[in-house]
């Protein structure tokens, strides 16, 4: 091996990209060096609308100058603080931001690096927290078919997507999964489907198959997300509380998407009315800035661990970059920006001419469906026959030659644009997509 071959700055091959194809990506690569408000730059000088909130995540929209500033400046006061035995004031400024901001009730803050991290770490805390209270029996986790909740293995266990699971062996033992909650009748309904809250019922025939004295947790998304954008029907998540709480199971929310005003609301558990005992969150946080997440936890979860005496660490988990200064800084501004620039309601207000926008596509080619909630929508395409996902793969292509970003699942194009966008740029979208549609086979 020539140890001094050192390869070029645009050789593509030693980064093994993240859900990507590598193969079709290297061979035409659409590279970004930079991103102000609404847009990306393109290596080639384009800008290009961010339809995505980069992957869900820059809800305030990009280089916003009040978190770009606490950034800089935390890097030159503090890089790095141990997480563990030991604190720094902005971690401790930042819990207190996000328990203000939380339901009523969740009144903890654990931090973590990301979404995945943060169901691994929500999992752990309520399997802990039976064991804590004498029921060291409930060890079942439920989740639900079509279910995002990462790509750690507690996540693709609970998880219903299975490109996500079948590659990895057996995944964790004692899991469950409910129906997903897409019906056929759903078919371009305008927000939340009237029918199918019975769906929540069938974790009621899990709990008596498996024992409801088995069972510590349930896990949903609010609104499945990496799915497609998959609504919970009215009602649903309301008997899925009720019937956690008949049983005494610890019920997680996984607003790692919905999170930080995507509903037009601080999390989709306020634009529910549903309270869960635990609510995952990350992307939105630091507005995609800085890796990080945060397991938000009733004070009954927090309570049961505050036991023993005081010395004694309560909680064997965490990570080396919990609560990172830089993370840190970057979420109290983040929320800062938020809260200044209204940001949670200026999403409500737009949500009536994002939907109506949407739903224009209703009758161009290869559309069989379209939802949408808040600030998010999918356009479902059907699929060429014998190569699934091609086709919305090549609306995406075209889409960026075109000037926008968008995201693909599958056959589904998904959007979730920063919650800074304006009407004429919604037009903008919306109409590069119908363009995409009528060009693509």
């Amino acid at each position: 091996m020539d140890t001094h071959h050192k390869p070029a700055p645009n050789d593509l091959s030693a980064y093994w990209m993240p859900f990507t194809a590598n193969r079709q990506y290297k061979a035409a690569p659409r590279m970004v060096v930079g991103a102000d408000g609404m847009h990306y730059k393109s290596d080639d000088g384009r800008d290009i609308l961010d339809g995505t909130a980069g992957l869900w995540c820059c809800n305030a929209g990009h280089n916003r100058p009040k978190i770009v500033e606490a950034i800089q400046k935390q890097a030159g006061e503090m890089d790095y603080a141990p997480a563990f035995q030991m604190g720094h004031p902005k971690v401790f400024e930042l819990a207190n931001s996000l328990r203000d901001m939380a339901p009523e009730g969740l009144e903890h803050v654990f931090f973590t690096n990301s979404g995945s991290e943060s169901v691994e770490t929500a999992l752990k805390i309520a399997l802990a927290y039976h064991r804590m209270r004498g029921e060291g029996q409930r060890t079942r986790l439920i989740g639900r078919e079509k279910g995002y909740h990462g790509v750690n293995f507690g996540g693709i266990s609970v998880g219903g997507i299975v490109n996500n699971r079948k590659f990895f062996g057996g995944l964790l033992g004692g899991v469950d999964h409910m129906p997903h909650t897409y019906l056929p009748e759903h078919r371009f309904i305008r927000g939340i489907p009237d029918t199918g809250a019975d769906l929540a019922d069938d974790l009621e025939r899990i709990a008596q198959l498996h024992g409801p004295e088995t069972i510590a947790a349930v896990i949903v998304e609010p609104m499945a997300g990496s799915a497609g954008v998959i609504m919970p029907p009215k009602g649903y998540l309301q008997k899925l509380r009720q019937i956690c709480d008949r049983h005494g199971i610890l019920l997680i929310f996984d607003e790692v998407i919905t999170g930080f005003g995507r509903l037009g609301a601080p999390f989709a558990a306020d634009y529910f009315g549903v309270t869960p005992d635990l609510i995952t969150t990350a992307k939105g946080l630091t507005n995609g800035a800085v890796p990080m997440g945060a397991v938000l936890c009733g004070s009954h979860i927090h309570e049961a661990f505050m036991q023993g005496p005081d010395h004694m660490i309560e909680l064997f988990h965490g990570y080396t970059y919990s609560g990172n200064p830089l993370a840190s800084a970057a979420g109290v501004a983040t929320l800062e920006t938020y809260r200044e620039e209204g940001l949670f309601a200026r999403a409500a207000e737009l949500a009536p001419y994002w939907e109506d926008a949407l739903h224009s596509l209703r009758d161009a080619p290869h559309v069989v469906d379209i939802r949408n909630l808040g600030m998010v929508g999918a356009i479902e395409l059907a699929p060429l026959p014998d190569e699934p996902t091609k086709r919305a793969f090549d609306v995406y292509l075209k889409c960026w030659e075109a000037g926008c970003l968008i995201r693909t699942t599958g056959d589904i194009i998904a959007l979730s644009p920063p919650l800074i966008i304006d009407k004429a740029q919604i037009d903008q979208l919306i109409t590069t997509i119908d363009d995409a549609l009528r060009a693509t086979a």
